[in-house]
């Protein structure tokens, strides 16, 4: 079954069925969906072999992740995956394994030279080694997630995120505005949990009010990191009822979905209420936190993943490296935020 036949049965050329077939912008997109939907039917299975004889291409695309269990991690993929997919191209995928993992194998062996035309990198920051192996490369390269020296990423502005969110636990009333944050130890990019620290410190001087040291906490971006945090903050522990202690904050800002969902639980097991006694708001969309009514600023990792497939393949294709604008973010008002106590 080749391509002939399917330009038979859509009544299309060959070579629009070639463009078609290989995603390119200059082929409507109602084109390319049917193309590829009877070359579905038809069982058309293209030739990698034959297309990089033809045209010196992999027709693959490197994904560099991290860790494969984490929620940003897995939409963004499911992203890249969809549109490599749209496009004709195989995604391969070079898991890190997390701090205790085998960098060198991504980065300094022959597989990344000979097996794909592009690179995607999930949260990464580069030493100076990988980057030199790399560039050897001559891949197009984007990173998603927070800013890598010297590589174009896609990604959200992460102090603004937490602006919006400082900005709405002001609005309604709140001055004693814990947060919780810190470094993920799976490999997350390291400006990231920075920026957003930062963005958060910032923008609440900017508002007037102090944040004491002891409210800034270390919930490693997880659900049992935020715990723990949590835990800190209200007394620690089932039954530690903390009540409504002058010295506890009156909301709560996690870096993390999945670290202010263990914030909740950490508050119910020290008998307070939400938003009652306690406000909390997280940073990402997860759809945990739909399912319990978390009030967030969400992003759209999947939707970053898609872009940053486009931008390598455009340049694949032979197109300029275009400018990438940061990804959006907006407040999500759900049942977790309040006014304070009192």
């Amino acid at each position: 079954m080749g391509i002939q036949e399917i330009a038979t049965v859509t009544g299309l050329s060959k070579s629009t069925v070639s463009r078609a077939l290989r995603g390119m912008e200059n082929v409507a997109e109602t084109t390319i969906d049917e193309v590829r939907r009877v070359a579905d039917e038809l069982g058309y299975v293209p030739s990698s072999a034959a297309a990089g004889l033809a045209t010196g291409r992999q027709r693959a695309v490197g994904v560099v992740v991290p860790v494969i269990d984490r929620w940003f991690y897995v939409k963004a993929l499911g992203g890249v995956d969809a549109e490599l997919r749209r496009a004709g191209y195989d995604l391969v995928l070079y898991n890190l394994g997390g701090p205790g993992g085998d960098r060198d194998r991504a980065f300094r062996r022959s597989m990344l030279r000979h097996r794909v035309d592009a690179l995607v990198l999930l949260s990464l920051v580069l030493d100076a080694t990988e980057r030199a192996e790399l560039e050897l490369t001559r891949h197009p390269m984007i990173v998603i997630g927070g800013p890598a020296p010297g590589l174009r990423n896609i990604g959200v502005d992460d102090r603004a995120v937490t602006r919006i969110a400082v900005d709405h636990l002001c609005g309604l009333g709140h001055r004693r505005v814990a947060y919780v944050g810190g470094q993920d130890e799976a490999g997350m990019n390291v400006a990231v949990p920075h920026l957003r620290r930062d963005g958060f410190v910032d923008a609440m001087r900017a508002a007037g009010h102090a944040v004491p040291d002891r409210w800034l906490l270390d919930g490693r971006f997880s659900f049992a990191g935020g715990l723990a945090a949590g835990n800190a903050l209200f007394g620690g522990g089932a039954g530690a009822g903390a009540g409504a202690g002058p010295d506890r904050p009156t909301a709560v800002l996690c870096a993390s979905d999945e670290m202010a969902l263990g914030v909740l639980l950490a508050a119910g097991q020290a008998g307070l209420s939400v938003p009652g006694d306690v406000s909390v708001i997280g940073i990402d969309g997860h759809e945990y936190g739909a399912t319990v009514g978390l009030t967030t600023v969400a992003q759209d990792p999947e939707a970053q993943g898609r872009a940053a497939a486009r931008a390598v393949l455009a340049e694949v294709d032979g197109g300029a490296a275009g400018a990438i604008v940061a990804a959006p973010a907006h407040l999500v008002v759900r049942g977790t935020t309040g006014p304070p106590p009192g």
